[in-house]
């Protein structure tokens, strides 16, 4: 063996010796992620996710992997002859609106995703939110149509799949107590499944490296805040319209149990690699 092999080799040997305590700490634990951004529609990012929770589940963790498909919704309704139409930047969603989106995010997304996945490893199942009574929503305000906020969660479905050691993939679709389908958000929904897991860590993938105490200077990332924080961020409304859905979800999050949640810039390639097993913390840890 070469003398550059050598060094190759010790480099590769030094990380796998840095995982191990990580390794052994996350062992059995749950963690969901909230999948969207780039990481979903780059098709680098896409196999990179895919390789993390193979990984993940393979070092005996148990991820549950929550997506939503907007820009996947909008497309649709468009190639349908449907022209969107939001109130308060979020969309009406009509009866024809709502079929679009199940096809959408359970007949295409999530297809998708659960193949990338099992490229790697036969190990994903997907489901939405209307299967076993996963989700049950309530309408959020009548202008906005099926709209569903999160009412339950009934998380044994999860956990049957999650002892069979594969990793579920849950869209975003949710039903009332009539059996109605409604659209939920999926920042929200993967914060309430991590409740109900009594999950070790909730991730968000975004487009930006984390929570900025001002959004217009990148130097204030913040590494770790709590929930007291955070919320007094919101409140003070300094905060990006697209990041506050993750942002309260994670307060809730952690206030009901869940040890701790991190916003991650999910164009960063094996980004949740980085997160889970390495000493180098990035993006934002929210913590209770």
């Amino acid at each position: 063996m070469m003398m550059g092999d050598r060094d190759d080799a010790a480099a590769k040997a030094n990380i796998l010796v840095e995982a191990l305590p990580y390794i052994l700490e996350f062992r059995g634990k749950v963690v969901v992620v909230k999948y969207g951004g780039a990481a979903m529609t780059d098709p680098k990012l896409a196999d990179s996710f895919a390789e993390d929770v193979v990984l993940m589940r393979s070092v005996g963790m148990q991820p549950v992997v929550v997506h939503g498909g907007g820009p996947q919704i909008t497309e649709l309704m468009r190639r349908l002859g449907k022209e969107p139409e939001f109130i308060d930047g979020l969309r009406v969603t009509d009866a024809e609106t709502v079929d679009i989106a199940r096809m959408a995010l359970v007949g295409k997304v999530n297809r998708e995703i659960v193949a990338s996945i099992n490229r790697h490893g036969p190990v994903a199942v997907g489901l939405s939110g209307e299967d076993a009574g996963l989700l049950t929503v309530r309408q959020r305000d009548p202008r906005l149509g099926f709209v569903g906020d999160v009412e339950r969660v009934d998380a044994s479905v999860l956990e049957r799949i999650l002892r069979e050691d594969l990793i579920p993939v849950v869209a975003t679709v949710g039903a009332d107590e009539s059996g109605q389908a409604y659209n939920v958000n999926a920042d929200t929904v993967a914060g309430a499944i991590a409740a109900a897991l009594a999950a070790e860590k909730l991730v968000y993938l975004t487009d930006v490296e984390g929570i900025y105490e001002d959004f217009d200077d990148k130097g204030t990332l913040l590494s770790q805040v709590d929930a007291a924080r955070l919320e007094a961020m919101v409140d003070s409304g300094s905060m990006s319209e697209g990041m506050i859905p993750k942002v309260r979800s994670s307060i809730d999050a952690v206030r009901a149990g869940v040890a701790r949640a991190h916003i991650l810039d999910g164009q960063i390639p094996h980004v949740l690699l980085l997160e889970f097993f390495t000493r180098e913390g990035i993006g934002t840890m929210v913590v209770p």
